[in-house]
């Protein structure tokens, strides 16, 4: 390991790079050769350096490069390595948080206006796939959410707000309606939405570090930013081996961290655990191939991927603060599997991995100055593919062309997060929200 990689908190199971230098993944299994960019090696100058390779700081690098900005990027291990490489897929519009509690804080209009960034996002993302000949990215389209307790009309009216009020229009499925897409009893109805859509987001940020690159960002791997000074010319990023000068710095950090000990300190590290599997029985249970959710207060989220041989489940669960891969993760992930669809007895885990997202306490996405010419996005939770493309755009543009939309998100800062009281917090609520889920379930029968 190069003294520009720095150690994780994940185990050492979970860390096991494959030939590629990301973690075991359905994604990096299925993945195109991915791109090689070198470390950081020397002096660089640049008017813009984004510190993180995900897709927020892919976004931004793009954008700024698009309008005649010198731009630098630094990643401290591969593009994507993170959770913007390994997540659900899933492209929706809104955040973390609920519409209707943005409202609450915020008022209608102003949460309206941040509801329509989210969904101009994600129409611009699959616009640039389509218009650069890379649909094959695009692997599903649609969002079944799915009922597992008998509260359909409290969802039904939640469908009627969002069309009044957001323009987002839902369809609600009776039981029986359901059972032509997924054949479950613990479903009840759902709502579909067939405006989402979900991606193999590996190679999704493998595209967009190619964008950037066409655009002339300079992209450095394994060139870990470890401490930033100001200079004459702005600031100084330091690596290893090597440093930036720049004028202006976006972090782009996330759960890992970053150079920013006061993003740091905002940004809580919530894991989540995926799995890839197979089975005969697979294309009988499941014939939506669009996204797949429940409404549960701590839901599962999966899709099917591939045809034929080669079909495959992709599921996700489970919240925790923990951010050490749990033992046995694929033989807890297979009984909550099969505890919706036990028609699938020959059931075989392929991978098992984790994600850390990167949360605020608000549960909103941080986007903006955190310091003199410092600028972030981050804190994307478990909504990151549309809000990163979001946020990279609404930085760029305040930087390139001085507009200032990204004011919108000032009443959710980089406030603290608590720290390790933080994370028990988040960790209690998830229990919480399980336990409220199971009662809820038990009353219904479930």
């Amino acid at each position: 390991m190069s003294d520009d990689e720095h150690s994780s908190t994940e185990s050492a199971a979970d860390i096991v790079a494959s030939r590629k230098g990301h973690v075991d993944s359905h994604y990096c299994a299925t993945s195109r050769l991915l791109p090689a960019y070198p470390p950081l090696r020397g002096k660089r100058e640049a008017d813009i350096c984004v510190v993180g390779g995900g897709l927020a700081g892919l976004w931004s690098a793009y954008e700024l490069a698009r309008n005649g900005l010198k731009v630098a990027l630094l990643e401290s291990r591969r593009i994507g390595w993170g959770a913007s490489g390994r997540n659900g897929g899933f492209v929706s519009a809104g955040f973390a948080e609920s519409i209707f509690e943005v409202e609450s804080a915020l008022g209608l209009e102003r949460a309206r206006t941040l509801y329509r960034l989210s969904v101009a996002a994600v129409g611009r993302i699959r616009a640039l796939l389509r218009d650069h000949g890379r649909e094959d990215i695009v692997l599903g389209n649609g969002w079944l959410k799915l009922i597992r307790h008998n509260d359909i009309n409290s969802l039904e009216r939640q469908a009627e707000r969002m069309a009044r009020d957001y323009g987002q229009n839902y369809r609600l499925l009776a039981r029986d309606e359901v059972e032509q897409l997924v054949t479950s009893e613990r479903y009840r109805g759902a709502l579909l939405d067939m405006t989402p859509f979900h991606v193999q987001p590996l190679d999704y940020c493998a595209f967009m570090a190619e964008l950037a690159a066409e655009a002339g960002v300079e992209i450095h791997e394994n060139s870990r930013a470890r401490l930033i000074t100001k200079s004459r010319r702005g600031y100084t990023i330091r690596t290893g081996r090597g440093n930036v000068d720049c004028r202006q710095v976006i972090l782009a950090t996330s759960a890992l961290g970053g150079p920013s000990s006061k993003l740091n300190a905002a940004v809580l590290p919530v894991a989540t655990y995926m799995v890839s599997a197979k089975s005969s029985e697979l294309a009988k249970a499941i014939r939506f191939r669009g996204c797949i959710g429940d409404t549960r207060r701590a839901s599962d989220y999966y899709r099917l991927v591939g045809a034929g041989d080669q079909l495959r489940l992709l599921w996700g669960g489970r919240i925790t603060t923990r951010v050490s891969r749990p033992f046995f993760l694929g033989r807890k992930l297979r009984r909550d599997i099969l505890s919706v669809y036990p028609q699938l007895i020959d059931l075989e885990i392929e991978r098992a991995w984790t994600g850390l997202m990167g949360y605020a306490t608000h549960k909103m996405p941080i986007i903006g100055k955190i310091g003199h010419d410092i600028w972030a996005v981050t804190a994307f939770g478990g909504h990151g593919l549309n809000t990163t493309a979001m946020a990279g755009s609404l930085v760029a543009r305040a930087i390139s062309r001085g507009e200032d939309d990204w004011k919108l998100f000032r009443p959710y800062g980089a406030s603290w997060g608590g720290g390790v009281f933080g994370r028990l917090g988040v960790q209690f609520e998830y229990w919480r929200m399980r336990l409220a889920d199971h009662i809820q379930e038990s009353a219904a029968g479930g």
